[in-house]
């Protein structure tokens, strides 16, 4: 089995290069979008509960859904083993970017494959989110009284994700 390309190929935010055809529109369209890996949006128990904290993007990035998948099972695994389900967390972002890959780039001598291609657009390989400037990627929301879990949570779960972040509380 293939390995996954690192977050560095990935992680910058870039329009992709896409067919443009008047004559023929539907030549642009990707074909053959793969499935999200994220399984849940949402987890926990829906309560009304005293604050609220988020994960924010400090820059622009795209981030893989298998890492988002990760960073969720890391914040509700930690979550559920200290307090149970004494919490609501929410994935604020769905991955609609589809990341292409042209699988000859990645062999040794990739340069003799590339010469009459400028534009290779290669397959489907994944999808991303686009993340802004402080943009919101979990919603977490939870009693003041386990304000240093959830702290500690996300704090775990950006260490699955690429790019920094930081921890923002509303009451």
């Amino acid at each position: 089995m293939a390995k996954l390309r690192p977050a560095r190929c990935t992680r910058e935010k870039k329009r992709p290069w896409t067919r443009q055809s008047r004559k023929k529109p539907r030549v642009g369209y990707v074909k053959g979008v793969p499935q999200t890996k994220i399984r849940r949006y949402v987890t926990g128990t829906r309560a009304n509960y005293e604050t609220s904290y988020y994960l924010t993007c400090t820059s622009k990035l795209q981030i893989r859904d298998n890492s988002i998948e990760a960073a969720r099972i890391t914040i509700s695994n930690y979550l559920q083993k200290n307090i149970k389900l004494n919490f609501y967390l929410i994935l604020r972002k769905y991955p609609f970017q589809v990341l292409r890959e042209h699988k000859q780039a990645a062999v040794a001598g990739a340069d003799r494959f590339f010469a009459g291609m400028r534009h290779a657009f290669g397959k489907p390989a994944g999808m991303a989110v686009v993340m802004n400037k402080n943009g919101i990627l979990f919603e977490l929301k939870i009693d003041k009284r386990y304000e240093h879990l959830a702290k500690n949570a996300f704090k775990r779960a950006s260490q699955k994700l690429s790019g920094n972040y930081k921890i923002v509380c509303k009451d």
